[in-house]
This record gives C-alpha cells, structure tokens and sequence, in this order.
C-alpha cells in the first residue's frame, strides 16, 4: 500500500542553535498515556499500531507511524492535549480526513496524531447575515448540502470534497473548479477559534463582512498546514444560492487555441463558474471510453459552466460560443438538462482512474501560471515528458491558470525515483521562471519543502520562519512541514 521511498523532509528539531529550534522530543511514557486518557477518555486514546497506521499516511502514500493518536471532541480538549504535549515535549499533529497531497498530516516526527473528525457541528447558519459557523470536522459537501437546502451557497470545492474537512480546507487553503469566479477558501473565511502551540485559546475576526482591528490573524491562520495553530471552529461567509447553471463542452484542434478561449471568455466579460482544461495526453487516456463525446481531431477540451438567472444563461452560453468560435474549435456541445451536464462533467471525472493504467505510481502536483502562459507551460512538460521518457498527464483549472500535472511513472524500475526528482525539479522551476508559482491549492509540506526556495527569496523564507519560531518555539506543532530542517534551512537562507 505504501511507497517505498522515504518522505522528502529533513527531521528536526536538532540541537540548539542559534538559528532554530531547541531539540529533545520525548517518546510516548505510561504517565503521558494515563494523562491523555484522563483528558479525553481512555476510548478517545489509541496506542494500537493499527490506529497508528491508519493515521500515518495521507495522500502521498508515505508512511510515519505517530505514536499516539487522540481524538478530540472540543476546544477545551485541544487546548490541554496540546499543553500536555509542551510539557513533555511531544510533537502534535493536527489532523482532518488526511486527503492532502502534500504530506500536511503526516506525522514525521512520531509525536501525537490529534484528529478532529469529533468536531463535526454545524454550529449555526444565519440566513439574516448569510454567515455559517462550524467545527472543523464538518466534511465540505455536507456543509454545502445543508445551505443550499436554504437556497444559499458555500463555493470552494475541492474535488475530495465529499471526504474532506472545512478544517482541512481552511490549512491548505482549498480551492476547486468553481474558484475562477467565487475565490478560494480564504476568501470566504471570517473568523476563527484557534488553539496556539502553547495551548491558549484565541479568536481572530468575528462575523462582520469589515474588521481591521489590529493584525489580520485570521489570514495568517489560512494556509498555514497546521504549524502555527489548530483551528476549532470557523465562520465563514455564504452567498445567494445561484438559480441555475449551464454548462458547455468545447473541443479544440490544439491546447494554442483552448488557452486563447479563456483569455477571449475573460476578456469578453464573462467570468464562468467553472473553466477546466484537458490536454492532449490526458485525451489519450480517455478516448477509448464510447460514453465520452470525444471526437478525434480534439487535442485539448474546455468545460466551461456558467451560474446566475435562468434569463441570462442562455445569452451568456450563446456568447461564449461565439467568442471561441474562430479559435480552432473543432465540436461544441450544451447541455439541456442535469443530465446532460453531469454527462460533460462525467468526462472529468473520468480522468483520475484513466490515467493509472498509463503507470501505477502517480505524481500529482499542483502548479499555477498566468492563463496566457498555459501554452507555454503545456509545452514546456510536453518537453520534459520526452527527454525523461516519462508519461506527463496534465489537466486543472483553466480560468486561474492552475494545472495539475501527473508524472506517471512505476517506481520498480532501476533508477525512476531519482528520475522523478529531477522531473519535479525541472517543473517547478520552468513554473517559476514563468511567473508562477509551486503550489495553487495542495500546500507545501513536506512533499515541495525542498523546492520553496525557487520561489521565495532568502529575506521572505527568513521572515516565515521568524513568525513559526516565535509562536512555537519548541517546534511542537506539526514539525517538519513547509520548512526544510534547521540546519538545511539555515544553509538555504546564506
């Protein structure tokens, strides 16, 4: 089940210096045991290695056994789990659903797993204000299940949002097909209930659309995978449920042409609900399927999907179409129904599964670009893919230039994971030079901790690190994500 190949992070933290973090992690004792059953019940506490292994991994399919896994029921119990923790100088893991791409949750440190799935309430849902109060084990789609049943609306959709948890998508930052006209998950947080590494309880924003009183905390918070503090419950912002959708497949002869539509879909004033791409070898592994409407000249397809009145759909489809119309479309289609949309989204969703037959062992990273150099990008992983003569499948959202690319590799072959590095390290650099950036919505962890470095400069890494020491200064909380180990870090800042 797991990968072989050990997680890329450096353990830490090490001996004192005067760059970092102090060193000493304790191991799990019977009297820490008793005092973790005594906080959350002896049920609530698991030693058991089956537990551990079922905490261990996210994912990435890499492996860290914890050495505890606790799970909480309510702030307070977080907030003495995580003194505790201090006290006896134990690594603390917050944890969701474990679905990153990035190893957040993995423990590699050993320390204690604290999952949060107890915490599952939805507190309250104002319909007046149109604000919504949760606990961070609330799973997205549920949230969005019970708004809408109001005719309200929560946005952000990350795909594994039918597993995973608001609390998760508050860490990473989440942010779905739907984030070209809605935004992302910070764009619809406004206050949180934290527990700091040192287990105080605090409050940042409220429930008011405007709040510059003092530092903005709660951005600081979002994004953060669990380092600077575990998040206990969430308001967040919610819109007007839309009165309805369309939805249009449009096939290209080249990925030239897809990129040129959604800079004539944006410029023309049309800002879609949704604008994913495919490109030409994620066609590849498709077309064999007689239920998806691909036709053979297609070398990269559009889903373009619009929101708002029934009135102005129809107007607004028309135009997209005319819009894209001289730019190498090669077949169209409207659905008409919710059938015949989930027909065109089928398409979509059709490619995660497809794409392991290419080769067991998949590399999925998130990049971003600015949408008129998704071309240059295609190409650039097009080149890539020959001279390592490894499969690179590619597909995302369109509208925000965000694309997820696969390297499709099996690993039992001599040699293919230091392949991979070199791969991954090329991609992310051509992202960069291309005015982008390593990671739209899966986070660092410890998977790109290595690579923060071709994006943020030695003053602004030191400056990130400034804040995590000063708030955790022993390194309690979630160790070894985002950053490199002291003595790498401290070599990375020269």
């Amino acid at each position: 089940m797991f990968s072989p190949r050990p997680v890329n992070v450096f353990s830490y933290p090490l001996p004192v210096n005067n760059q970092g973090f102090s060193s000493g992690f304790c191991m799990i004792s019977d009297q820490l045991y008793q005092a973790l059953q005594d906080l959350v019940g002896k049920k609530n506490v698991s030693l058991e290695r089956t537990d551990r292994i079922t905490h261990s991994y996210d994912a990435t399919q890499h492996e860290h056994l914890p050495e505890a896994v606790v799970y909480a029921a309510t702030a307070l119990e977080v907030q003495e789990v995580v003194r505790l923790a201090n006290r006896h100088r134990v690594p603390i893991i917050p944890r969701g659903a474990g679905s990153g791409f990035t190893g957040g949750t993995l423990p590699v440190q050993g320390g204690i797993v604290l999952v949060l799935t107890r915490m599952n309430r939805i507190l309250e849902i104002d319909q007046e204000n149109l604000t919504a109060t949760v606990e961070p084990g609330v799973i997205t789609a549920e949230l969005q299940r019970q708004v809408e049943q109001l005719d309200l609306f929560y946005p952000p959709d990350p795909a594994s949002r039918e597993f995973c948890t608001l609390g998760g998508n508050v860490a990473e930052c989440a942010g779905g097909p739907r984030c070209v006209k809605y935004g992302v998950t910070k764009d619809y947080v406004l206050g949180l209930e934290v527990v700091t590494p040192t287990g105080d309880l605090i409050h940042t924003g409220g429930v008011t659309m405007k709040n510059v009183v003092g530092y903005d905390l709660t951005r600081l918070f979002i994004g953060s995978e669990g380092t600077l503090g575990i998040v206990t419950r969430i308001t967040l912002r919610l819109l007007p449920k839309p009165a309805a959708k369309k939805t249009m497949l449009i096939q290209f002869g080249s990925i030239e042409g897809a990129a040129r539509a959604v800079s004539a879909i944006i410029a023309g004033r049309i800002i879609p609900t949704t604008l994913e791409f495919l490109d030409a070898n994620t066609l590849a592994c498709i077309r064999d399927n007689p239920e998806l409407p691909i036709v053979e000249a297609c070398q990269a397809l559009l889903i373009v999907e619009v929101d708002g009145d029934e009135d102005m759909l129809e107007r607004q489809a028309e135009t997209v179409l005319k819009l894209v119309a001289e730019l190498d479309v090669v077949h169209t289609e409207t659905a008409r129904s919710e059938a015949e949309s989930e027909a065109i989204w089928q398409v979509r969703r059709s490619v995660s599964p497809a794409v392991r037959r290419i080769n067991p062992n998949k590399f999925n990273e998130d990049i971003v670009v600015p949408r008129s150099r998704v071309p240059d990008m295609i190409r650039a992983l097009d080149r890539l893919s020959e001279r390592y003569q490894v499969p690179i499948v590619n597909f995302g959202h369109a509208g925000d230039g965000n694309i997820h690319v696969n390297v499709m590799v099996d690993l039992s072959q001599p040699g293919m994971q230091e392949t991979v590095d070199q791969v991954l390290e090329q991609i992310f650099q051509t992202t960069v030079d291309l005015g982008g950036s390593i990671s739209g919505e899966h986070g660092i962890g410890t998977a790109k901790a290595p690579y923060l470095h071709l994006e943020l400069d030695q003053a602004t890494r030191a400056y990130m690190l400034t804040i995590k020491r000063a708030l955790d200064p022993d390194n309690i909380l979630n160790p070894g994500k985002i950053f490199l180990a002291d003595d790498q870090a401290t070599e990375q800042l020269r």
